[in-house]
């Protein structure tokens, strides 16, 4: 009988730390769910402040027609993304567009000076530097996650209850690694 009584001791702590790791798999991916959710809010951001940026730019520089397509292009890829995948390609395409249009920008000197253009070079450098602390919490979280996801014993719960590991949000290239040179 005592036998009785230890085995169903030991199910019942086995079914409280099951239920555990699974509360805690929840948790991290309402979390990692919450990070994208954050990059989103900045990047939206981003999205409506190009446009103003854009045709300040034109108002100055109107024989500059590619690059203010490539940008306006760019743009609507980036915000039409699904995937973290789509969303990190359009992204790089993005702030390639966006360094050839300060580029441009730097061509006419009053341009540069601008209170206009300063103003929205300087919120648009604000968002950036927003955006890089959210793709720093999302990856963190989608660290924590995906480390449990793959850490025993969790990793039996997690793949009997369908958890999959999420992507991390990071640059693909080298080059695109390397501050780029932009002088003002």
């Amino acid at each position: 009988m005592k036998a009785l009584y230890v085995l169903i001791g030991l199910l019942v702590l086995a079914a409280f730390y099951g239920v555990g790791i699974y509360n805690r798999l929840v948790k991290l991916k309402t979390l990692v769910s919450e990070a994208w959710s954050g990059i989103d809010v900045q990047l939206k951001k981003r999205y409506n402040l190009i446009p103003n940026l854009v045709e300040t730019v034109k108002g100055y520089a109107k024989h500059e027609k590619d690059t203010f397509e490539n940008v306006t292009k760019a743009r609507s890829q980036a915000q039409n993304a699904t995937t973290v995948n789509e969303q990190q390609a359009a992204e790089n395409q993005l702030n390639k567009a966006l360094i050839n249009l300060y580029a441009v920008a730097e061509q006419y000197p009053e341009l540069k000076a601008n209170e206009n253009f300063l103003n929205l070079q300087n919120e648009l450098s604000v968002i950036e530097g927003d955006i890089e602390k959210s793709r720093r919490y999302y990856n963190g979280t989608t660290r924590d996650y995906n480390i449990l996801i793959d850490s025993f014993p969790s990793n039996i719960i997690a793949g009997m209850t369908n958890f999959k590991t999420a992507e991390f949000f990071e640059i693909e290239s080298s080059e695109e690694r390397e501050n780029p040179q932009v002088k003002f």
